[in-house]
């Protein structure tokens, strides 16, 4: 266990050490059952998703659990509160849980969230939970990352809902209203499944229709009809075909990210080396635009004499 800890620490780090666990992770990987919870902020997704894994390794899986939680501004670092609402699982040596910090990311996800789904894939686990920050609309780049996503919401969340329809509203597998032990579940959930009937909320396969599952994670109510969604659809995405498409798609999301990493750290020094002359030009009033052309051939210069090649 400390062993795959440390090669998780070395794979969220961009480096030739990286690369290389990656590559030797990406001839074993590619048989993960990867699961994405996304949705509303504060619908419950982590005691639910607490409650899967432990109906996860009743059934005989290992579990790997990645949990992306919101990171300061200031200091980019983040409260693991999600590793925190799960540690009753901690004894059990099925079950790895990671957390990270968002770092800024826009889509939700992280380069180092993909990267640490190739080493749980290669390294055995069954089932790969990622938790997504819960950012809203944005947050669909778990769309290329999982198997199978779940969507998360909550009673009285019908306005969000109506608000989220053109993002992550869009992409879920299986719907879940949470909480729905609380007087208004029951509108909430008609409000989602005459969408679904209606087709204003369509899957991402035409093959599958999205399901609805109602749950209360803190009563343990609707927990097993959960996971039997989840591996209904995992049993669809397999018989389908469309297993070895979304982990295809997970590493060329992971190519992407990787050389924004490179570009955005390059940019970054050339942004620091004319910072004084932006200072000086903004405080007279004139225009930055030719200066972050010059910081962008900086970085283009960068990023080619690191990568040995002459610009």
């Amino acid at each position: 266990m400390r062993a795959l800890a440390r090669l998780l620490t070395i794979a969220e780090t961009p480096g030739s050490e990286s690369a290389a666990i990656l590559d030797l992770a990406s001839k074993k990987a590619g048989r993960a059952h990867v699961i994405g919870f996304t949705g509303i902020p504060g619908a419950g997704k982590s005691t639910l998703v607490g409650k899967v894994v432990r109906s996860l390794r009743k059934r005989g899986y290992r579990v790997a659990v990645i949990a992306v939680d919101p990171s300061s501004p200031f200091s980019g670092g983040s409260i693991m509160g999600d590793r925190l609402r799960m540690q009753d699982l901690a004894g059990d040596p099925g079950v790895f849980i990671r957390s990270i910090p968002t770092r800024g990311l826009k889509g939700g996800l992280s380069m180092a969230a993909l990267s640490m789904i190739e080493v749980f894939d290669a390294a055995g686990y069954d089932k790969i939970i990622v938790e997504t920050v819960g950012v809203g609309q944005s947050e669909v780049d778990i769309v290329n990352a999982a198997h199978t996503i779940v969507v998360v919401t909550m009673p009285g969340a019908g306005d969000d809902i109506q608000a989220l329809k053109a993002g992550v509203m869009e992409i879920g597998d299986i719907y879940v209203v949470n909480k729905s032990d609380k007087p208004e579940a029951g509108k909430t959930a008609a409000y989602i499944q005459f969408a679904l009937e209606k087709e204003d909320i369509v899957g991402r396969w035409q093959e599958w229709k999205p399901l609805l599952v109602r749950t209360s994670a803190v009563l343990g109510q609707g927990i097993e009809d959960l996971v039997d969604a989840i591996e209904k659809h995992w049993s669809y995405i397999k018989r389908s075909g469309r297993h070895l498409e979304m982990v295809k798609a997970r590493r060329l999301l992971l190519a992407r990210m990787h050389a924004e990493a490179i570009l955005s750290s390059m940019a970054a020094e050339a942004f620091e080396e004319m910072r004084s002359t932006l200072e000086e030009m903004a405080s007279q009033g004139s225009s930055l635009s030719p200066v972050s052309v010059e910081i962008a051939r900086r970085a283009a210069e960068k990023t080619l004499k690191k990568l040995g090649t002459s610009i």
